[in-house]
């Protein structure tokens, strides 16, 4: 009999931006596999989105990039996202997608995404402060930023 197959560990940094709230936005992540050493960068862009929906887009891809159940450290500045998935998604869903004062959840349709995602991997959350030197935060900063001024810049073109 074989031993189970482990499930592999990933660093997975998101970063979500904005230019008015709501504007035109991108999100970035790394996605680090430190057993080998790879890395993957990806970002996107909106047009008419909020920071809080580019921070959960980045952690949707992120996770959607992983093609097997894996073991990952979630690293974020998002505090929303962060406690969102940790701590007030279970109540959400138990409410029917309702806040705990009965309000209909704010970018539900991301939520319910990220959910179905989660399912699949082991997942550890950190939290950093954004903008206070951390390598992989502030390169997902600059996939986010740069998205959304390639966006913008061709809207203008």
């Amino acid at each position: 009999m074989s031993e189970p197959t482990k499930a592999p560990h990933v660093e997975l940094f998101t970063d979500g931006a904005c230019s008015g709230n709501p504007g035109p936005g991108g999100w970035g992540y790394l996605l680090r596999h430190p057993v080998s050493g790879s890395v993957r960068e990806r970002s996107g862009a909106e047009p008419n989105t909020t920071n809080n929906r580019m921070e959960l887009m980045a952690v949707i891809e992120g996770l959607s990039a992983l093609e097997r159940p894996s073991s990952v450290d979630l690293t974020s500045d998002s505090q929303y996202v962060l406690k969102g998935l940790e701590s007030w998604m279970a109540g959400w869903k138990k409410r029917g997608w309702k806040t705990a004062d009965k309000k209909p959840v704010k970018n539900r349709d991301l939520w319910e995404r990220l959910d179905g995602l989660t399912r699949d991997h082991e997942i550890r959350f950190h939290w950093i402060r954004g903008h206070k030197g951390h390598a992989e935060n502030e390169r997902c900063d600059e996939l986010a930023v740069a998205a959304r001024e390639a966006l913008v810049a061709g809207a203008r073109a």
